[in-house]
């Protein structure tokens, strides 16, 4: 089917999309789709403890603007040198390692008083397309729970205890428990047309969104399809050994049946080189159990939607946009009820 890019009318009468998540893979899905739909929404974790934010968050007591900027910076229409300064990175001196977008974001959350506000003020700023939303106002920290029993809080430090206690994630909790979504994110998903989860990490960037209150509800009650981006590679410290299966099985243990229709996977072969590079990371190519998927009644769609150069495996923002909206077209009819608002077939 036709990917080609919409003329002004259509974009701006795009389908709602929403997209939970967070991390590059969440923003590397973004620049793909604001090219089709003016009408987009990026509803953002706010769990990150390391790097930059993390040093934000401890000092000036604000959450971490990391995931919420790269989201911002992909969906931002600038001049080439306001790019540049968003991803800038100091590299000496007591701001070594922090970002310029991340001091424009802890600015405008001092002026404003509300990272909230922050976060659409500098969403004006940038003109970016569509919105960008953190899921929770409260200030919350990521445990992981391993199936030997142990644990350790902190985003940041779930890495290097997983690897120690040399075993699987059971389950991923935010402190305090269930924190109030902001009103913002749960109404962009009862209106939304279609409703994406990932890609990115598994258990510190796509699940900590469903511990959310109200969260997990309102994507089940929505009438969107609910497609899985599924990450192309395991992650390693977080993700060894998973198949696709067993993603949208954590998933599910941390949402309830309904939260997902269908699961996007990449088919296109990945460089041997790229690989072996993979491999000495304990990570490898996703392993795609059709059968398992099919069992737990969901829909399977592979398509070719990885980068075919680089040196990392990420999926093209292009041919995952396009992956998406082929999907989504094969699935519902434009049909208006006063407002702009597409109505899935029966």
């Amino acid at each position: 089917m036709s990917n080609t890019l919409p003329s002004l009318q259509q974009w701006e009468r795009g389908p709602r999309i929403v997209a939970v998540g967070g991390g590059t893979g969440l923003s590397t899905m973004l620049r793909g789709l604001k090219k089709y739909t003016g009408n987009l929404t990026a509803i953002v974790t706010v769990a990150d403890a390391g790097g930059g934010s993390g040093v934000l968050r401890q000092d000036l007591g604000m959450p971490p603007p990391g995931d919420i900027r790269h989201c911002m910076e992909a969906l931002a229409n600038t001049e080439p040198v306001m790019e540049k300064l968003l991803t800038y990175r100091f590299t000496e001196g007591s701001l070594a390692g922090q970002s310029f977008g991340n001091l424009i974001l802890a600015a405008l959350n001092g002026i404003t008083g509300s990272f909230e506000q922050a976060v659409r003020q500098m969403s004006h700023v940038l003109a970016i397309t569509g919105q960008v939303i953190p899921v929770t106002g409260a200030d919350v920290q990521l445990e992981a729970v391993f199936e030997n029993g142990a644990s350790v809080v902190g985003e940041s430090k779930i890495y290097a205890c997983k690897k120690e206690q040399d075993c699987h994630i059971h389950h991923v909790n935010l402190i305090p428990r269930r924190p109030r979504a902001l009103p913002a994110a749960l109404e962009a998903i009862g209106q939304a047309d279609l409703i994406l989860l990932g890609p990115g990490s598994l258990y510190t960037s796509v699940i900590p969104n469903l511990l959310v209150d109200g969260v997990v509800e309102a994507i089940v009650r929505a009438g969107a399809p609910k497609i899985y981006v599924c990450n192309i590679m395991t992650q390693e410290g977080e993700t060894e050994g998973y198949t696709a299966a067993d993603h949208l099985e954590a998933l599910m243990a941390h949402g309830e049946p309904g939260l997902v229709d269908l699961c996007l996977v990449n088919s296109a072969p990945l460089p041997e080189e790229l690989v072996e590079k993979y491999s000495r990371e304990d990570a490898a190519p996703m392993v795609v159990d059709r059968e398992r998927i099919r069992a737990m009644g969901l829909e399977l769609v592979a398509r070719p939607v990885a980068c075919t150069g680089g040196d990392f495996a990420r999926h093209d923002p292009d041919k995952l946009a396009g992956a998406i909206l082929e999907i989504y077209r094969r699935r519902a009819v434009r049909i208006f009820h006063g407002a702009r608002r597409y109505v899935l077939e029966e």
